[in-house]
């Protein structure tokens, strides 16, 4: 009997560290960076020509690379929740059915927010010991009962909206921000931003959130922290010191600061040794908001139109796993991926199964990412409650390219998603091969840890 035990355990063991994970018993570390309205094609390692992310290309080359990573929702709020729950919106209750196709967000005049129903990821992370925090943009709710703290997250330092503003205080506050319980202040009173000259100190801020988390936790419990900076949203803003600083304008501004608190957020990693039990997954809510652009808004490199859209500008996102001793150099994995992975992903990672009395449709990336296996799964496209898309392999079907009614479009009245894009031979339902519509794109990796240029096919317009 203890000899069956014993061969028990070691196949247990075996089977968790083909995983990539250690001996250790405590779980790693989990750090997800989540940019706003940040685009596909804002990378230098994505190609991006002024090659202003030193530190999220040396990422890449130290990581694993996702060019066919997605968002669940090309907006801000149904995104997050996304994330957050491992579920689509149309199930997790981020969506509206009073117009055709309306994505739901939580402004400050909007009372609803996250249902109590759902589980969140840091709810989850509780039970394997987890002490969690969110830093910066939360967007599921300001009323009381939508509190981070309400759904797992032990600290909270940032606002419960975008930065939008300045109000008079009469009609409308200003934005406030929170540390934990408590408002410590309002956007653009306590925590200034020009709008003339997008100078504001909230990212050095929020990177200072993160060290001091980090370098609490670093050998006490897990950790689990939510980075969720919103710079690139606009109103754009960056510090004064970047300032100027940017081949490609104020927007380049704020992404040359986020790039280098990164780099600092994974060089202090290293030097408190914790780097190989700390799994770290960069991305963004949906793609950049061409509307804002160039001065306000980024880039989604080769694809087609932005947010609040279900072409590729809208939905394929940016994305980088790093996690040293366990993901080899260098990698690019061709898995289609969503914002919704990392739920289960993080579940997986601490030795947790994601809730069994729901639907959950993220799944677990892990097999992609330390053992380079590729998952079939589809890619659903949902604007509100419509599904305007499906990708399923190299293809796609695109259902709808408009967003309000039929009978709206029958008389004439389209109203195309795509701002400023005429996309009038895409009325109907079409199908295409990725396949033949794509050009080769190089992606760079920097010199260290090797030199290498990684070539990836791209669908290059839906």
């Amino acid at each position: 009997m203890a000899t069956v035990a014993m061969v028990l355990g070691l196949s247990l063991f075996l089977s968790w560290a083909s995983l990539g994970a250690e001996a250790d018993p405590r779980p790693p570390n989990i750090v997800l960076l989540l940019m706003d309205d940040m685009g596909w094609g804002d990378l230098g390692v994505f190609g991006e020509p002024s090659k202003e992310t030193p530190h999220l290309d040396q990422m890449a080359a130290e990581g694993m690379l996702f060019p066919n990573f997605y968002t669940a929702n090309p907006l801000c709020s149904p995104s997050r929740a996304a994330l957050l729950t491992g579920r689509l919106p149309i199930r997790n209750g981020f969506y509206t059915t009073n117009a055709h196709a309306r994505n739901a967000y939580t402004p400050q005049e909007i009372v609803g927010g996250i249902p109590d129903s759902e589980f969140l990821l840091p709810e989850l992370l509780k039970k394997a010991g987890y002490v969690n925090k969110i830093v910066g943009k939360w967007h599921l709710g300001h009323r009381p009962q939508f509190h981070p703290l309400k759904h797992g997250f032990d600290e909270w330092f940032g606002a419960p909206n975008c930065h939008f503003g300045p109000y008079d205080n009469k009609a409308r506050p200003n934005i406030p921000v929170y540390r934990n319980w408590e408002m410590v202040g309002r956007f653009f009173e306590d925590f200034p931003i020009n709008l003339k000259t997008g100078e504001a100190n909230l990212t050095q801020i929020y990177l200072q959130e993160a060290v001091d988390f980090i370098k609490q936790q670093a050998h006490q419990q897990p950790f689990f922290l939510y980075w969720a900076v919103d710079a690139t949203h606009a109103p754009v803003y960056a510090s004064k010191s970047f300032l100027g600083t940017s081949q490609r304008g104020r927007y380049g501004d704020a992404v040359r600061e986020i790039d280098d608190c990164i780099g600092k957020i994974l060089k202090l990693l290293q030097d408190l040794g914790i780097q190989e039990n700390t799994f770290v997954f960069f991305t963004s809510d949906n793609g950049a908001a061409l509307i804002s652009a160039p001065i306000q808004g980024g880039s989604n490199g080769p694809f087609l139109c932005g947010k609040q859209t279900t072409f590729e500008g809208g939905m394929r996102e940016p994305a980088i796993a790093w996690w040293p001793g366990h993901i080899p150099a260098g990698q690019v994995s061709h898995q289609l991926g969503n914002v919704m992975d990392l739920f289960t992903t993080s579940l997986s990672l601490a030795g947790l199964k994601p809730p069994s009395d729901r639907e959950i449709d993220g799944i677990d990336l892990l097999p992609a990412i330390v053992q380079g296996e590729l998952i079939d799964r589809p890619i659903f496209y949902y604007r509100g409650n419509e599904m305007m898309a499906v990708r399923v392999g190299q293809y796609k079907a695109h259902y709808w390219t408009w967003s309000n009614s039929w009978e709206q479009f029958s008389q004439d009245k389209v109203v195309y998603m795509a701002e400023g894009r005429l996309v009038s031979e895409m009325h109907f339902i079409s199908l295409h091969s990725m396949k033949k519509k794509r050009k080769r794109k190089n992606i760079f990796l920097p010199k260290h840890p090797q030199k290498t240029k990684l070539s990836i096919n791209l669908s290059i317009s839906i």
